[in-house]
């Protein structure tokens, strides 16, 4: 999924209840949810870090060669200004776009 394009709030914002609750009828259940695809997209941000990050990677036997990479910089501050997983779990929820079921429901 492409976390960049996101319309989730990059700080902290108040969410109604009441629109976090509906889907499930119960606000704990709601945050549970919320909290695993949080850490999915954690999860998938730090991946995708680690990889960008590795095309930067040096590897030498010398402390004296330690340098400043621009590009490496740049791309650790691009995804530090991202919106955090949260909140990006938060957008996806009251967009609809997270399934979710529960396995000791029998209507399903």
């Amino acid at each position: 999924m492409d976390y960049k394009n996101t319309n989730a709030a990059s700080s902290t914002i108040t969410y109604d209840r009441n629109k976090i609750e509906a889907p499930t009828e119960n606000l704990y259940e709601a945050i549970t949810i919320l909290a695993k695809r949080a850490q999915q997209i954690n999860g998938d941000l730090k991946t995708e870090l680690i990889e960008k990050l590795e095309e930067f990677a040096t590897y030498t036997d010398s402390l004296d060669e330690v340098f400043e990479n621009k590009e490496q910089i740049e791309v650790s501050k691009f995804y530090e200004k991202l919106p955090k997983p949260t909140a990006i779990a938060i957008e996806e929820w009251l967009d609809g776009k997270i399934y979710h079921r529960n396995p000791e429901d029998t209507n399903e």
